[in-house]
């Protein structure tokens, strides 16, 4: 069997196998003409571009045997139904009003001929309104599909996974209001296909924000664990989130954003200087558990990266520490750390949260799958010292090193304000007893639950008194994780000698 080109591709990175019809045109080329008629297949694989873009490329094998040429396509075909990672039924939501508008037409045109190609079949509903996909998540056969898609961008992401993991909770006999619940992992896997304004998560877990790329994640059947955490309010679920959590600065960006949605993405440009411009800060007390298991440190630069070491260690550490304590709590209630203080920021990222905007995130050593979040404390400083904090988002600098920043790794933790403590007579309390509120300390405070917002995944979280648990690994992505670099992808996909062409 001839082909044109040299070329070196794994099978499990073989998108599809076809057999190839030539035109007169192409049988007159060269050494062909002198064959009577000759056969061709056509074999799409994934070609590896620039800052982890991927793209469907193609190449064409000829031979005059008919008989040969059918083998080849038979025997390619059948390792291919040997991936058994590989999804062969999904389950595609399409948020048609996300973003630009344009996630019905990104999904027909860029995404739904690649999965045909790759004989993957679906079953497409397109969302007509809030939480359309997540009641359907509740009511359909979920055991028939080998993931879950979502088109949109964050929003339509949370909406899917709300969904995903409330079914298996409920699936399982689990009470979500239950904060200390061992909660059920999601073996279902999500795949995002990013047609939002904005698509953090993707670019944290792909390295792009691009719908052929993510497809291509999703055909070849990648796997990528991921922390959740829950959030809980009086022994009351309110929300899970994946990457970050954020009161003050954040918290109040994405409220006064919410009033402009009108003008698009750049609203977050206009609210954060409007935000900065006002500089309010919090005063309360924060508790946390130290997350002890975990490998590494948020300030030890080893950020997480495709197959990621850490983020495997401190699974195997987390699930040797739950065997060894089993349901002691009060032995975890004696290693909760308390800080009191005032606040401009507080954020705790599940991941890096990195975005073009940011490239390195709000924590660029926070991990995907490792059991904790990074609690990031900024205390009350000028505005200059806060603008040269949010300055070191954009650049190579320790953006924690500053005397007014405080990061801590935790795999829990809680928070309450100064009202609330003033009737505590102890903090470790916090939790068991009613929560209060975040004290705004301004001329124009008010103690009440309008004045107080999180960012919850880019989603408004009204209670400002809560509890949040991370759970490790609870589910999982189709998708690897950040691959080193470019140089190291073209190595990858030619130094792989499993099954070469």
């Amino acid at each position: 069997c001839v082909h044109t080109e040299n070329c070196f591709v794994p099978i499990s990175e073989i998108i599809g196998v076809e057999e190839t019809e030539l035109s007169k045109k192409q049988r007159h080329i060269g050494k062909w003409q002198k064959m009577a008629r000759p056969h061709a297949f056509t074999v799409y694989y994934v070609k590896k571009a620039r800052k982890h873009r991927w793209r469907c490329s193609d190449v064409t094998f000829w031979c005059v045997d008919e008989h040969l040429c059918n083998q080849w396509i038979g025997a390619l075909k059948e390792l291919l139904e040997k991936q058994k990672s590989r999804p062969k039924q999904l389950l595609v939501y399409i948020n048609p009003y996300g973003g630009k508008r344009q996630g019905k037409r990104i999904y027909e045109q860029k995404v739904a001929p690649l999965f045909s190609l790759a004989s993957i079949s679906t079953d497409v509903i397109v969302t007509e309104r809030a939480n359309h996909a997540k009641d359907n998540l509740f009511e359909v056969n979920i055991n028939k599909y080998d993931g879950v898609v979502c088109v949109g961008g964050d929003g339509m992401f949370s909406e899917v996974m709300h969904g995903l993991i409330g079914r298996m909770q409920k699936d399982s006999g689990i009470d979500q209001n239950n904060p200390k619940a061992p909660l059920v992992q999601c073996n279902i896997r999500i795949g995002i296909i990013p047609a939002g304004s904005t698509d953090c998560i993707c670019y944290s877990t792909v390295g792009i924000s691009d719908p052929v790329t993510s497809a291509l994640h999703i055909i070849i059947g990648d796997c990528q664990p991921l922390d959740v955490s829950s959030v809980h309010h009086n022994n009351t679920f309110l929300k899970y989130y994946v990457s970050l959590l954020g009161y003050g600065f954040y918290g109040d960006i994405l409220k006064d954003s919410e009033k402009k949605r009108w003008m698009g993405p750049m609203r977050y440009d206009f609210s954060g200087f409007k935000t900065f411009l006002f500089h309010h800060y919090y005063e309360g007390t924060i508790s946390f558990q130290p997350a002890k298991h975990t490998l590494g440190s948020p300030r030890d630069k080893d950020s997480c990266r495709t197959g990621c070491h850490i983020c495997k260690q401190s699974e195997q550490q987390l699930a040797e520490q739950q065997k060894e304590s089993g349901l002691k709590h009060e032995e975890d209630e004696e290693e909760w750390k308390v800080i009191k203080g005032k606040f401009l920021a507080i954020n705790a990222v599940n991941m890096s949260c990195a975005c073009p905007r940011s490239p390195k995130g709000l924590s660029p050593a926070a991990h995907l799958a490792d059991g904790s979040a990074d609690l990031i404390l900024v205390r009350k400083c000028s505005r200059f010292d806060f603008l040269r904090y949010l300055v070191r988002h954009k650049n190579q600098d320790d953006q924690f090193d500053f005397s007014f920043v405080n990061v801590y790794r935790v795999k829990s933790f809680q928070f309450t304000s100064k009202l609330s403590e003033d009737n505590e007579s102890n903090v470790m309390d916090i939790g068991k007893k009613r929560f209060g509120h975040f004290c705004r300390d301004h001329p124009s405070c008010c103690c009440n639950t309008a004045n107080t917002t999180w960012n919850c995944d880019g989603e408004t979280l009204d209670s400002s008194a809560i509890e949040v648990r991370v759970h490790c690994q609870l589910m999982k992505l189709f998708a690897r994780g950040i691959e080193e670099n470019g140089k190291d992808e073209a190595a990858y996909s030619q130094s792989s000698t499993e099954q070469l062409l």
